[in-house]
């Protein structure tokens, strides 16, 4: 199965909330004259219609039986008009002209041509103001954030207010604009000649960093890196244990430390270590902090000052990993972490199990960073570089 695929199947949340919000918005406010109705067949009140050409044919249908109580009469033969052909009845009173019969196939009558209609137009709507702000509403709650939301519904009115859109086009238009705003920020991790390139993995707790590192370690590992993963959060057990079945799965050593070893010594010992082993890179964990733990964050600043001691250059990258499911809470911790460990790229998780996928848009519109990989699922490929228009479509429903 393609990752895009994948995101597409899995991005159900995101995609059928705003998919959902566009019918509802293009249904409310639809054109009538959009969509062909048909009435309903009522023979009393039909128009009154010319009948159709029938061909002669010959009578063949024997006449009704009379009740057997009613006594017989005898013709008389006198009175007998000569035998006309037997028409079928149509549905007005007035009598057939004569007609030559059809050298053809003949034409469907009314009910046939009723039938055979083709199915009614997709409904569609005039872009106006009030269309705008129902747009903007649904690109807010599928947490764009408002500025985005703003820009994305102004750009699509652009020159086309006052036209009448259908659901699809509205969708064209949408993924359009989400693609235009991603398309910059789609990055892959850059890869230095220095050796070991020391990648910083931050994020807050339950961000999937962890997971995050494993997968990016199997896919370097894949493509003829030698990696190396330090287990930087020494507060859990847990978390080493974790990092250390990725490290098998990915087929990388990972280095530990006694639980409750001081985390900047960590770091500074695996520099050391990777630096000896001829690694091409070393991705060292930490531990999940929240923005606003004041000390938690100082302990992740001490981290970076530690590294920059053995190699002034490093941390060569900082991923911040993102929980997708947090929406708008993003914004606010790629700010503090920006501050104090200087992040140089994204990383979305768990974009499958949320409603808020656009958070990803609104990311890219005002902080700009690189965004490398988005994460879809728990297997260890289900992490892949990131595609803006693959994104851009499965974030609207687009097949």
């Amino acid at each position: 199965m393609s990752f895009f695929k994948k995101l597409k199947d899995r991005m159900f949340k995101s995609s059928s909330k705003i998919d959902e919000g566009l019918e509802a918005i293009v249904g409310e406010g639809k054109d009538e004259e959009s969509v062909v109705e048909l009435p309903e067949p009522n023979p009393e009140s039909l128009p009154e219609i010319a009948p159709e050409p029938i061909p002669e044919i010959a009578p063949d249908i024997e006449p009704e039986a009379e009740p057997e109580s009613q006594p017989e009469i005898p013709a008389e033969p006198e009175l007998v008009p000569e035998p006309a052909p037997q028409e079928i009845p149509v549905m007005v009173a007035a009598a057939a002209p004569a007609a030559e019969p059809a050298p053809a196939k003949a034409k469907p009558g009314f009910f046939g041509r009723l039938v055979g209609r083709t199915a009614p137009a997709a409904p569609r709507r005039t872009l106006d103001d009030e269309m705008l702000e129902q747009l903007e509403e649904l690109l807010i709650t599928a947490d764009m954030g408002v500025d985005t939301a703003l820009r994305v519904t102004a750009n699509m009115a652009e020159g086309r207010l006052g036209k009448k859109l259908s659901v699809d086009e509205i969708k064209g238009l949408l993924a359009s604009e989400v693609t235009r705003i991603m398309e910059p920020v789609a990055r892959p991790l850059p890869l230095y000649p220095s050796k070991p390139q020391v990648v910083l993995v931050v994020g807050v707790n339950g961000s999937g960093k962890t997971t995050t590192i494993g997968k990016l370690a199997s896919q370097f590992r894949a493509s003829g890196k030698k990696v190396v993963i330090a287990a930087g959060d020494t507060f859990r057990a847990a978390a080493v244990e974790q990092l250390q079945v990725w490290g098998d799965r990915a087929g990388v050593p990972v280095l530990t430390a006694p639980e409750g070893s001081d985390p900047a010594s960590l770091a500074f010992d695996a520099m050391e270590r990777a630096a000896k082993d001829g690694a091409d890179l070393l991705m060292i964990d930490t531990a999940g902090r929240l923005q606003n733990r004041q000390d938690l964050m100082e302990e992740l600043s001490k981290i970076v000052r530690v590294i920059r001691k053995k190699d002034p250059s490093a941390p060569h990258n900082t991923l911040l990993v993102l929980d997708a499911t947090t929406g708008q809470n993003a914004l606010s911790q790629v700010e503090t972490f920006q501050k104090l460990a200087d992040v140089s790229g994204l990383v979305m998780t768990k974009l499958d199990g949320t409603a808020k996928g656009g958070v990803l848009v609104a990311l890219a519109d005002k902080f700009g960073l690189p965004i490398h990989a988005i994460g879809v699922g728990e297997q260890i490929d289900d992490l892949a570089p990131f595609d803006p228009e693959d994104f851009a479509r499965a974030l609207v429903g687009l097949a």
